[in-house]
């Protein structure tokens, strides 16, 4: 299905830079977060590791962090990082 919407130009400026910022053409980014808006519906919430990386896999939301290049890496400095951080 083709769609054309007309953009406020602040708005059209705001979703280029978060696309480059992620390194997306803008048109994959617009469909990214037309996916990631959609309710989940309770019968296909995901249950397993598995069904869960199927959804983000349809979801378009594997491969959109390009800056993190080991994800296990990353994963453990985020571990670190809230261990470290004192209760407020």
């Amino acid at each position: 299905m083709t769609l054309l919407i007309e953009l406020p130009k602040d708005l059209e400026q705001a979703l280029e830079v978060e696309a480059a910022e992620l390194g997306l053409p803008l048109s994959d980014y617009a469909i990214h977060l037309l996916y990631s808006r959609q309710p989940a519906d309770e019968d296909d919430e995901p249950t397993t590791g598995a069904e869960l990386v199927t959804y983000w896999q349809n979801a378009r939301l594997i491969g959109t962090r390009q800056d993190i290049g080991d994800s296990q890496t990353y994963a453990r400095q985020l571990r670190d990082q809230a261990e470290q951080r004192q209760s407020e």
